[in-house]
């Protein structure tokens, strides 16, 4: 009897984990994951979108997994949950079109980071927000402006080696980086949105640090543009992975489990941070 393909939409806050890949040392979100599906009755291996590094967190992560047979993704949506810890969740189970698969079909990701460029963060937020007030290479420099740490990040934009901003383990290659932008979401916190067809190692994390310490003055713009244009290394700051979010994993119509107005409401995601789309000041308020 053949064995049938599910898509998996999981959640989950990265701080519990030590990243998403299963290793000796765990817990990971792909031993946790896996164990939880052998307590559902399915005992087989997953393959995600990508990995997520210890500590970065996912609003969507996908993940591929056969089912035994006469199992289905509706009969997965209802036993796998109740076997999840409160970190980690399921949003939606579904069988994919044919063809799919959760790594290779991926046409894209879109991550997002968020950093507090002014006061005190709200606490219920605090685990997930870089504050750069107490990040010490930027205390060396002048006070940060939204406007201008935009403008460096929108410099990022288009197809080019980003070999200065990933580490050197993952493969050297032009990617794309289709948008980058910086939104405020309130009370002094704000949101860098990165989308792309693919991202190295650290990318985000070095792409949103080396912008703040630019704009800090502490590099300088001259280094920062030239390591964009030519992928020549620069002193540039990781920024800590607590901030970052997997916000998004593409894929084309054609293969696409999830339709649109699913991927626009979450169905089961927390309301509470790092996944909720209030802003910061309605959180305090509530």
């Amino acid at each position: 009897m053949k064995r049938t393909p599910a898509a998996l939409w999981i959640w989950y806050r990265g701080t519990h984990f030590r990243g998403y890949q299963r290793q000796p040392d765990g817990p990971t979100v792909q031993e946790t994951l896996e164990d939880s599906l052998r307590k559902a009755g399915v005992p087989y291996p997953v393959m995600a979108a990508g990995r997520t590094d210890r500590g970065v967190h996912a609003r969507m992560q996908v993940v591929s997994v056969r089912l035994p047979p006469f199992y289905t993704s509706e009969m997965l949506s209802e036993r796998l949950p109740p076997h999840l810890p409160p970190e980690l969740g399921l949003c939606v189970a579904r069988r994919p079109p044919e063809g799919f698969h959760a790594q290779w079909s991926a046409a894209g990701k879109e991550y997002r980071y968020r950093l507090q460029l002014g006061g005190p963060p709200p606490e219920a937020w605090r685990p997930f927000v870089m504050e750069t007030a107490s990040e010490p290479r930027l205390m060396e420099g002048g006070a940060l402006k939204p406007e201008r740490v935009a403008e460096l990040l929108g410099a990022a934009v288009g197809r080019r080696d980003f070999h200065a901003f990933h580490e050197h383990s993952s493969l050297r290659k032009p990617r794309t980086l289709e948008s980058a932008t910086l939104h405020e979401l309130g009370n002094g916190l704000f949101e860098a949105r990165l989308r792309g067809d693919g991202f190295g190692r650290y990318q985000v994390r070095y792409l949103v640090g080396s912008a703040l310490l630019t704009a800090a003055g502490v590099l300088s713009e001259e280094l920062f543009r030239s390591a964009l244009d030519s992928g020549t290394s620069i002193p540039g700051l990781k920024a800590p992975a607590h901030g970052l979010l997997l916000w998004e994993v593409h894929y084309p119509p054609a293969v696409d489990p999830f339709p649109p107005e699913e991927r626009a409401r979450a169905p089961g995601l927390p309301l509470a941070p790092p996944f909720s789309l209030s802003t910061p000041a309605d959180a305090a308020a509530a």
